[in-house]
């Protein structure tokens, strides 16, 4: 074996000459994913550029990277402008693109800002509070109530401390405050 058929061995085996028709097919089918962004789209597009046309002058690789990132840009309304613009590099469709996208958003955030009155609501809110607070206290007023009649309404209990009928040992009058447990 020589030097070239080993270097040929070698490159059919870790080389990717033989993915460079893969690149450009996959260059050419690439379009933007929703949700990404234009700079990682062009990102995308230089290293598919630099894999599919490694052999290709620097120039040509610019202005078809240009043509296609304009390509992939998924938003027609961005899309057509940004084509019209002639752009000779892909730096250039990346900037004019943003550009262009940063303009049309703000205009359309600005047809919808409206005037705001602004209220002093802190006289409502504290009277909404006040209400809530009023029948939280009525609420608990009303549970303690029918937690006194439950007790009272079961005859047949019969208390462990003082072995009365009526009453349970938490509800028992017979217990001294300093001997709860």
């Amino acid at each position: 074996m020589d030097l070239t058929t080993i270097e040929r061995a070698l490159e059919s085996r870790f080389g990717d000459n033989h993915l460079t028709q893969f690149y450009r097919t996959e260059l050419k089918t690439r379009l933007q994913k929703p949700g990404e962004s234009l700079q990682v789209l062009a990102a995308d597009v230089e290293r598919l550029m630099n894999l599919a046309y490694a052999e290709c002058p620097l120039d040509i690789r610019e202005s078809l990277a240009a043509q296609y990132f304009i390509d992939a840009i998924r938003d027609e309304d961005t899309q057509h402008p940004t084509r019209l613009m002639d752009a000779i590099d892909l730096k250039s469709a990346l900037a004019y693109s943003m550009k262009y996208e940063a303009a049309r958003t703000v205009s359309k955030t600005s047809e919808h800002v409206r005037s705001l009155e602004v209220e002093d609501s802190s006289k409502k809110k504290e009277d909404k509070f006040e209400s809530l607070l009023n029948r939280l206290e009525k609420f608990l007023n009303n549970c303690i109530t029918e937690k006194k009649k439950a007790t009272r309404r079961n005859p047949n209990v019969t208390c462990w401390q003082c072995n009365r009928k009526g009453h349970l040992q938490r509800d028992c009058q017979a217990i001294k405050p300093n001997q709860e447990n």
